[in-house]
């Protein structure tokens, strides 16, 4: 199978497009969002949801911890699941913080200190020459080793994320067998009662004024398998306006994308 993957300019979807962008509208509720799913089996983007934002660059905050997690397997640093780092007591907000962290965990919890010990131990060559191989985004980390993709200079579409994703699943990418198992084994989400297994991470930005949620930036990417039917997808969005909802953007993304799964009877 060629390597070459090109998101069509139009979406070909599963409903009418007319029925399908109801939907989507619906699902984001106001938010300017992009809904983008791709079938592996048959190599073929099926959804692309509102094409000027799926082309947008915007920070992937904690997706990174999936190319980041494919580096460290892949460099040795870590080791299997159980990999762990302590804790160096310096309190968060977030109580599943604030203790030590197994590789799992960091992913399950989306530790960011935990990717902030990790990007040093492989060091900036290592982190741009790995970024480069899988074509990341814009592959800029001038802002920094613990910083880059945290609303700042890392940036990726919702477009180059699902080819990420899509090469990621494939085991196209140039890391060894093993950073993939690993990785795939510890981004495990679940398994639906129709029985489709699921793995995905989320992904939050916020802009805060006097301890208010301003604007949120929420991903949600991962993959989707029964049987013999397999796809990736990948949900993004930004808010227009002050949100009422005061989750964490990411959970909310992940809320759209099972969502809208689950409509197209893929959840």
């Amino acid at each position: 199978m060629s390597k070459t993957w090109v998101v069509p300019l139009l979406a070909l979807v599963l409903a009418s497009p007319a029925h399908a962008k109801a939907n989507f509208d619906r699902l984001f509720a106001g938010r300017d969002g992009c809904f983008e799913l791709c079938d592996l089996k048959a190599n073929k983007v099926l959804v692309r949801y509102n094409p000027s934002r799926c082309v947008k660059r915007v920070s992937p905050a904690s997706t990174f911890k999936v190319p980041l997690a494919l580096m460290a397997f892949d460099a040795g640093i870590l080791k299997d699941e159980k990999s762990s780092m302590k804790w160096d007591g310096v309190k968060t907000n977030r109580a599943e913080w604030n203790r030590d962290q197994t590789a799992a965990s960091w992913m399950k919890n989306s530790v960011v200190w935990f990717s902030q010990r990790l990007t040093p131990k492989l060091g900036m060559r290592r982190v741009k020459g790995y970024l480069a191989r899988f074509r990341y985004g814009n592959k800029d980390m001038s802002g920094g080793l613990t910083q880059a993709w945290l609303q700042s200079s890392l940036l990726i579409s919702p477009d180059e994320q699902l080819r990420f994703w899509r090469q990621f699943w494939r085991e196209e990418l140039p890391v060894s067998k093993h950073a993939y198992v690993m990785t795939k084994k510890i981004t495990l989400v679940g398994t639906s009662p129709a029985g489709w297994t699921l793995h995905g991470k989320t992904g939050s930005s916020a802009m805060v004024e006097n301890g208010r949620l301003i604007r949120g930036l929420g991903w949600f990417v991962g993959h989707v398998a029964r049987g013999d039917r397999e796809y990736v997808f990948v949900t993004c969005y930004s808010d227009r306006k002050p949100p009422s909802d005061t989750r964490p953007p990411g959970w909310v993304a992940r809320e759209i994308a099972t969502k809208a799964l689950k409509q197209m009877g893929l959840y």
